[in-house]
């Protein structure tokens, strides 16, 4: 199966999708194919006025359909069809995913949209099995926690991931029994249009999913803070996080699910397995050119390994084949905008100003694109801009300890807690780090998320509040209810 294909050969969806259908809006943003740097098309801009109206179609959906309060089995079905269909079309999916992302079309195929119909599928079992519980109360009475859904939900999601991403706001939500008014980045829109048009397609009502396009400052804000939307789910930065509890502040009280930013340690103990720390830390860097909230940015190893781990980990960094997105053979993408390549260029060379050493990349590649080279530094200290902000690019770095204590100092952030990685053959000293770092996520002798949909993400500190993913997903789009009744 060939599926690299001609991106300027593709039918895009374009527009607002809202009642089941595309409704055509002017473009408004310049939006660029980060592989070329041409601009290709034009996003709208959903105002106050169109948020309105997808609002207003999911609750009359959801009360037209009886979405909320059907069999729960009979959601359950409807999901696993949308699953179904996911799979089906999964190279039109990937096509459009890749045409203007920073996924590559392959890896697409291969993990992105699988693990979407996956997700589905394992939101959608929930449906029918969980419920309200029996608590103890004495013999004269009866009590309840009851659970119902909150209505219509506003979920925000980023260009990095864009249908991965949608899957973690739209399943848990819709298998609760809510609608969603979904904005998904401005720069990566086309996936998670057809993605809902799939949904109507397996016979989810038409309004339960209303996808609406623009950018954060209008369309974001109007969502977030429309009165009609009752829950809030966010994936992004953490600045962006404070601004739509700024926003929802302003205008009211809800409750809201915020998977921000990180900064992750990555601790590599002397007697770890090298090689295969070097493969997961190599991995949790260069996938997707480190444009991930929980890319593992900063190597924290001890110093008699230290050397040898560098050496293999510039081998891997030399390793990589770039290419457009819309290639096969393409396994490291570009970064996602020209805005985003001058911001990481200059923390890079702040830091080496500061008195870091440049071991590999540290330079852009290529003359078309926004390409970057895997970048690994050395020498650097706490107060280095590379170690405190989040770079969002395949920007790592390496500081060395001597004893437990010196690592779990280095790997604690004063800003970020969002995931971990720990490699060591010692089991006890495994458990024992893992109780103390500050960090929502810990993986041992790995690095980055399996295909457990069961195990919840969201971190500590600013990096996040409530969970995506999980039992805790599912019972975060639902509000509970205490009842007692005297027999």
């Amino acid at each position: 199966m060939t599926l690299s294909f001609d991106p300027d050969s593709l039918s895009l969806p374009k527009g607002h999708f809202i009642g089941g259908r595309l409704i055509e809006a002017p473009g408004q943003l310049p939006i660029e194919r980060p592989s070329d740097a041409k601009a290709y098309w034009e996003c709208p801009v959903a105002d106050a006025n169109i948020v309105d109206q997808a609002v207003d179609t999911a609750k009359k959906t959801l009360q037209e359909s009886r979405w909320g309060v059907i069999r729960p089995r009979e959601r359950t079905k409807a999901m696993q069809r949308w699953a179904d269909l996911i799979e089906q079309e999964a190279i039109t999916l990937a096509r459009l995913e890749a045409v203007g992302s920073t996924r590559p079309v392959g890896h697409l195929i291969a993990g992105d949209i699988a693990a979407t119909a996956e997700q589905i599928r394992f939101f959608a079992e929930f449906a029918d099995k969980e419920g309200s519980d029996l608590v103890p109360t004495d013999d004269g009475s009866l009590g309840m926690i009851m659970t119902e859904p909150y209505g219509v939900v506003g979920a925000i999601t980023p260009w990095n991931f864009p249908l991965s991403m949608a899957g973690w706001k739209l399943g848990p939500a819709l298998a609760a029994g809510n609608a969603v008014v979904l904005k998904p980045s401005e720069m990566t829109s086309f996936s998670t249009l057809f993605l809902a048009e799939l949904a109507v397609r397996a016979g989810l009502p038409a309004g339960l999913i209303n996808i609406v396009l623009g950018d954060g400052a209008t369309t974001g804000n109007a969502i977030t803070g429309h009165p009609g939307i009752a829950k809030v789910s966010f994936t992004g930065s953490t600045g962006a996080g404070s601004a739509i509890m700024a926003n929802i502040a302003r205008t009211g009280v809800k409750p809201m699910t915020l998977e921000l930013g990180g900064k992750s340690p990555q601790l590599v103990f002397a007697d770890a397995d090298l090689d295969l720390a070097a493969g997961a830390i190599a991995s949790g860097i260069l996938s997707n050119a480190g444009q991930a909230c929980v890319a593992g940015s900063r190597v924290i190893v001890e110093e008699r390994v230290a050397d040898a781990l560098t050496e293999a980990l510039v081998a891997r960094f030399a390793a990589i084949r770039p290419g457009p997105t819309w290639h096969q053979a393409t396994d490291y993408p570009p970064i996602i905008s020209e805005r985003q390549i001058g911001r990481m260029d200059s923390i890079i060379r702040a830091t080496i100003e500061s008195g870091a050493e440049c071991l590999s990349g540290g330079m852009r590649l290529g003359r078309e694109g926004y390409f970057y080279a895997p970048t690994l530094l050395r020498g650097v200290t706490a107060t280095s801009p590379a170690v405190l902000e989040e770079i969002f690019g395949p920007v790592l770095t390496i500081q060395t300890f001597e004893d437990e204590e010196a690592a779990l100092s280095l790997a604690d952030h004063p800003t970020y807690g969002l995931a971990a990685g720990l490699f060591t053959r010692d089991l006890s000293r495994a458990i024992r780090l893992t109780r103390r770092l500050q960090a929502g996520t810990v993986w041992v002798n790995r690095y980055g998320r399996s295909r457990d949909h069961i195990l919840p993400t969201g971190g500590y500190k600013q990096s996040g509040i409530g969970k995506d993913l999980g039992r805790d997903a599912y019972l975060a789009n639902r509000k509970s209810k205490s009842v007692l009744i005297s027999l």
